[in-house]
């Protein structure tokens, strides 16, 4: 989809109109916006075959203490002695390796990190917000977007994640935002609906291509 109506579900709408507070500031999401995230594809890097590939996603990422390390609620050493409980003991040794260090296995998203470039060197606010652990600081400086960055907020850093409305209005009082100047990307249709509840303008991201249709047709220019 384009235009400005990207991302609405139907019968929703999107925050105050740029003809009444221009948006001057785009929010991007990371994992499936900026960098992929598949865990039985990060899986499969420490593994062998298919099936053991298949029970480290369930037992990792695909577990659902996975969403408490991104809520700060654990830290990765309990989240590898959940793991390990459902493991053989010949994968513990995988585990341990691939929650230490699955990242270094991420892809860009094609056209979003040079997106990200091109509206910060026309003058836009750009900002990171993701629900990730606190890993996040080793791996912030590879994703490529993130020196073109004027400020992030990361879930596991403040015990909030999205959709939340007051994650949203954290990032803006950090960064003395209007809610009302910014768009939100985000490829969760939940986190597209706690943003515009927050007051700001939302982007269901499906691609680059479709994104840079909406930004135009907002008004961006860049």
């Amino acid at each position: 989809m384009a235009g400005s109506s990207v991302g609405n579900a139907a019968g929703e709408k999107d925050a105050p109109s740029s003809a009444e507070a221009a948006i001057q500031n785009v929010i991007f999401d990371m994992g499936g916006v900026l960098m992929r995230f598949s865990g039985i594809e990060f899986a499969r890097e420490f593994t062998s075959c298919e099936d053991d590939a298949r029970a480290l996603d369930a037992a990792l990422f695909s577990h659902p203490s996975w969403a408490l390390l991104d809520a700060g609620a654990i830290d990765d050493d309990t989240m590898e002695r959940v793991s390990r409980e459902l493991l053989p003991e010949r994968l513990h040794g995988a585990l341990h390796e691939c929650l230490h260090g699955w990242w270094r296995h991420r892809t860009v998203v094609p056209g979003t990190n040079e997106l990200v470039a091109r509206l910060h060197d026309a003058g836009y606010g750009c900002y990171l917000l993701s629900n990730a652990g606190t890993s996040f600081m080793a791996f912030k400086d590879s994703i490529p977007a993130f020196s073109h960055m004027d400020g992030w907020l990361v879930s596991s850093f403040v015990r909030l994640m999205k959709p939340d409305p007051r994650i949203y209005h954290m990032l803006a009082g950090e960064y003395g935002l209007d809610p009302a100047r910014c768009l939100f990307v985000d490829d969760n249709a939940d986190n597209v609906r706690g943003a515009r509840a927050a007051g700001m303008h939302g982007h269901l991201f499906t691609d680059a291509g479709a994104l840079e249709q909406d930004l135009l047709a907002r008004g961006f220019s860049f």
